[in-house]
């Protein structure tokens, strides 16, 4: 009602014929803030730790930039997916492949460094056993072929022994290892077309050479195992040398002994022989059953790639090199 009177009551009784006067303003008794055009003024507050915080301050709003970051693309416009280095992951690969490649051939040539001179491991000591064995470790640990037997392109073909740990052949390596009889060459072929094995053997002498084979079939395990079972054995006939081929000089006991003397005295002869090699030479290989328990075996081939051929069978260890690889010159 204060707001709807607001003159002072006496004006009610005047005159009849009251002079017009002018309306008061009317006095509002509402409440009104009035309204700043000057800035806000932030307040600094100090906490307990005596830190300041300003209150009243707003941040001010991040612009966005106007286009997305640039995408690593080629010109061909494909993008390549990069890994932690920043390298393309198709160069990296070529890269780790190049490296993994590299280290087995060192691991290779290292091998055959190791064994060279120890007579297909037969003069091999126990240092020198051992360092092959971790050698042949490692190999096994990053064989490229997973699944040998399987493989049929690599593991056909004729392989020639480099070394073995295997006990059987070490009175065969032991007669090698006299002066007058030399192991030339020990090889597996292997035909998985037949699933045939024929492992071969050549002796050499001053005054003949003399080759036996071993024929076996095979039946498929696993991918990296077979089993053997040896048919027949084959002795071809002597080789009679058109010439004797005595070494200069032999070692006896650590002593070197000449040789020339016999080698002059066996020229006569030279004749007499190049007649019994041509009697002999047209006559058939003799063929020899090989039956009992014993024929048979087991081989499992824990390495494989192009030219050498890691396989272990009855407690036996044999490192083969395919025929024509160049580990067979080192």
């Amino acid at each position: 009602m204060a707001l709807l009177f607001t003159a002072q009551p006496s004006s009610l009784f005047l005159s009849q014929s009251p002079k017009p006067s002018l309306p008061l303003p009317l006095k509002s008794n509402s409440l009104s803030f009035p309204l700043s055009t000057k800035p806000h003024k932030s307040l600094n507050i100090t906490d307990e730790w005596g830190e300041k915080t300003e209150l009243g301050s707003e941040p001010e709003p991040t612009k966005l930039p106007d286009s997305d970051p640039p995408i690593n693309e080629d010109e061909w416009e494909e993008e390549f997916i990069e890994k932690g280095n920043g390298v393309p992951t198709a160069a990296a690969e070529k890269v780790e492949e190049e490296a993994f490649d590299n280290r087995i051939e060192d691991l290779k040539r290292c091998l055959v460094d190791t064994f060279y001179g120890t007579e297909l491991g037969f003069r091999a000591g126990a240092e020198v056993r051992a360092e092959v064995l971790e050698l042949v470790n490692q190999l096994e640990a990053v064989n490229p072929t997973r699944a040998p037997v399987e493989a049929t392109q690599l593991l056909d073909g004729n392989w020639v022994l480099l070394y073995t740990a295997f006990s059987e052949l070490l009175p065969l390596l032991a007669a090698g290892a006299t002066p007058f009889l030399k192991v030339k060459s020990i090889s597996q072929t292997i035909d998985t077309g037949s699933l045939s094995i024929v492992n071969s053997t050549t002796l050499s002498s001053p005054f003949a050479e003399f080759s036996f084979s071993a024929t076996a079939a095979f039946e498929v395990r696993t991918p990296s195992r077979i089993q053997v079972e040896f048919k027949e054995g084959t002795l071809q006939p002597p080789e009679i040398k058109p010439t004797v081929d005595l070494p200069a000089e032999v070692d006896v006991f650590g002593q070197k002994i000449s040789l020339l003397p016999v080698q002059q005295s066996l020229a006569p002869l030279q004749d007499l022989v190049a007649g019994i090699s041509r009697g002999i030479s047209g006559q058939p290989p003799l063929k020899i059953p090989i039956p009992g328990e014993r024929s048979k075996s087991w081989l499992l081939i824990t390495y494989l790639d192009e030219d050498l051929r890691i396989s272990r069978g009855d407690g036996g260890l044999f490192v083969l090199a395919r025929q024509g690889s160049p580990l067979l010159d080192q």
